[in-house]
């Protein structure tokens, strides 16, 4: 499976972005998708996730609200809409899938990052304040 992330850019703070993530190759059939970010000198930090099947969304607790993940199954693209953009919202986004199908879905599982195998390469986004 491979992830390309795309959608990144120099924003003002206040304005909006949507990332995109396409997925090609051997895909799984609505995996688990999630977003992460990693700003300069900091650790990658968990963003968003979609589900497998989308049955959940999970969002953390510094974007919930001004974030949305969302899915087009035809296209095989994940989307995070990004609204009210703030400078600490800066950093390099990847998007990651999750080929399994846990039994148990929760916010703990998908925000870790290790229980993703596939990463896309990464989108800059900047915000100026």
């Amino acid at each position: 499976v491979q992830l390309q992330a795309s959608g990144g850019g120099l924003v003002q703070a206040g304005d909006s972005l949507r990332l995109s993530c396409a997925a090609s190759g051997r895909t799984h059939s609505s995996p688990g998708m999630g977003w992460f970010r990693q700003a300069p000198g900091q650790e990658r930090e968990f963003v968003a996730a979609l589900s497998w099947l989308g049955l959940s969304v999970y969002y953390a607790d510094s974007v919930k609200g001004r974030f949305t993940i969302s899915r087009d199954g035809a296209k095989n693209t994940v989307y995070l809409q990004m609204n009210s953009l703030k400078p600490e919202d800066t950093g390099v986004y990847y998007c990651a899938a999750d080929p399994r199908k846990p039994f148990v879905l929760s916010l703990r599982y998908y925000s870790d990052s290790s229980k993703y195998d596939y990463w896309g390469q990464g989108t800059q986004v900047t915000v100026s304040s």
